[in-house]
C-alpha cells in the first residue's frame, strides 16, 4: 500500500492523489487504507517514512567515511523520482498544514536524527570526537548538524538539480567535519 501511495503521489501529484487512486493501485478496498491511516496526510507520511528507514549508519572505521556513506545512501534515495514526487508534495503542503508539519517532523525528521546520534557515538568511541559534556548541548548539535546534512544535499538533489558525486561528497565532508574536528 505505501508503495502504491508513492507510485500514485509520483503520477498524479498531491491534488490528484485520492484514497480511491492508491487502494485501486494496491489491489484493497478503501476501507482497509482508512482503518489503518485516517486521511491522506497520515497514508502519505508513512509512505514517505518508510523509505528513509532504509538509511543506514555504517561503521566504516571513521566519520569521513561513516558521513560519506550515508551522504551516499542519501542522495541515492532522493535521486528517485517516487522520493522526489512525494517529499516535494510533501513540503509544499507542510507550508499550508501546520498538523502535517508536525506529523513529517515527527515521522521522519527526528526517526533520522538516530543516524547522527549514531555517527556521533561511534566516533566518539574512536576518540575522534569528544565525549558530550552536556546533553542538551548535545541535542542541539545533532539537530544543526542533521539539519546541515539533510538541508544541504536535499537543496542539491531537488532544488538544484545537480549531482552528489563522490568529489563532492568529500569536499562537502571537510566542510562538515572542521568545526566538528577542531579543537576550540
Amino acid at each position: 500500500m505505501l508503495d502504491a501511495t508513492r507510485e500514485a503521489l509520483a503520477e498524479l501529484g498531491w491534488g490528484g492523489l485520492t484514497m480511491g487512486h492508491v487502494a485501486s493501485r494496491a489491489g484493497v478496498a478503501k476501507t482497509t487504507l482508512y482503518r489503518r491511516w485516517p486521511s491522506k496526510n497520515e497514508l502519505v507520511v508513512d509512505a514517505v517514512a518508510s523509505l528513509f528507514d532504509e538509511l543506514v549508519m555504517p561503521d566504516l572505521g571513521s566519520l569521513r567515511a561513516d558521513i560519506e556513506a550515508v551522504v551516499g545512501q542519501f542522495a541515492a534515495l532522493l535521486a528517485r523520482p517516487e522520493t522526489q514526487a512525494a517529499l516535494l508534495a510533501l513540503f509544499a503542503e507542510g507550508t499550508r498544514d501546520r498538523q502535517l508539519r508536525r506529523r513529517i517532523r515527527e515521522a521522519i525528521v527526528d526517526p533520522q536524527k538516530r543516524l547522527v546520534r549514531q555517527g556521533r557515538a561511534a566516533a566518539q568511541a574512536r576518540g575522534e570526537l569528544e565525549a558530550d559534556a552536556c546533553a542538551a548541548t548535545a541535542r542541539e548539535e545533532v539537530d544543526i548538524i542533521f539539519d546541515t546534512i539533510a538541508g544541504t544535499v536535499e537543496h542539491r538533489v531537488l532544488v538544484s538539480g545537480e549531482p552528489i558525486t563522490p568529489e563532492w561528497t568529500r569536499r562537502f565532508t571537510d566542510l562538515l567535519l572542521g568545526p566538528l574536528t577542531t579543537a576550540g
